[in-house]
């Protein structure tokens, strides 16, 4: 239960920081010169960053597994992500976006296994 309340507020960080920058981006796009040319890599150091939050996030609130939590929380925005393509746009990933979504796997593990270690708490069994 522990992993999936620390899944739930990694997703929760997911879509909070994804919010924010679309919010920010369309204010740019909307009143500067900011072009749509940049804005594909933009949107993907944004993702980036937004997996490896949610990632963060999830170690903090785990305390330990740090990579089955950032890998259940990244694989559930993966499959969040086809199911949208797939059943809403009747598409699914190209090679790129398998690579863009392996990345997310990698960042949001990464993003786990620090705030696990930087959660301040040992749990250590005495056995």
């Amino acid at each position: 239960m522990k992993t999936f309340v620390s899944v739930l507020f990694g997703w929760i960080g997911i879509f909070i920081v994804l919010f924010v920058a679309s919010l920010i981006l369309a204010l740019l796009l909307r009143f500067t010169s900011f072009g749509e040319s940049t804005m594909e890599l933009v949107t993907l150091l944004i993702s980036f960053l937004a997996l490896f939050t949610g990632g963060f996030i999830a170690g903090l609130k785990a305390k330990n597994k740090g990579i089955l939590v950032g890998a259940i929380t990244s694989l559930l925005f993966t499959l969040f992500v086809f199911c949208y393509r797939y059943l809403g746009l009747d598409s699914v990933f190209t090679i790129v976006e398998m690579v863009h979504h392996t990345t997310y796997l990698l960042l949001a593990i990464i993003g786990a296994i620090v705030g696990v270690n930087l959660s301040g708490e040992d749990e250590q069994t005495n056995s």
